[in-house]
């Protein structure tokens, strides 16, 4: 499984041609506490960068961009019940959507885990 992060702060989780994304645990305590989330609809296609998903908190409501082009193949349902999953559990049970991935050469523009942290503390 690789995970790669965007300068917005997205993750996508890959497992062959599927990837899981959502939000990293440094956008989650930024936002404060998450009370509501939009899910995009099963069979959307998304290109890369564009509005995926909104995630609203107490202090601000904030995009989530699709880290690569493809197609919804799974929402997170449970977030529209218990949006408070997103600052539990950013990288677990806090998923937004899954994507088949179009073109997989796209993650290629992604940052490591390790450029991340390194991202992460620039900017901080």
């Amino acid at each position: 499984m690789t995970i790669r992060y965007t300068r917005d702060h997205e993750y996508i989780s890959v497992d062959g041609d599927t990837g899981t994304v959502g939000i990293s645990d440094y956008a989650q305590a930024q936002l404060g506490d998450v009370v509501f989330v939009e899910l995009p609809s099963v069979g959307k296609s998304l290109a890369k960068g564009e509005e995926a998903a909104v995630v609203e908190s107490v202090k601000a409501a904030s995009e989530v961009y699709a880290p690569v082009s493809g197609e919804v193949i799974g929402i997170n349902a449970e977030l529209e019940n218990a949006p408070g999953t997103v600052n539990e559990d950013p990288a677990g049970k806090g998923w937004f959507l899954k994507l088949k991935l179009a073109d997989p050469a796209e993650l290629d523009g992604l940052m490591s885990e390790a450029a991340y942290a390194e991202y992460l503390a620039s900017i901080s």
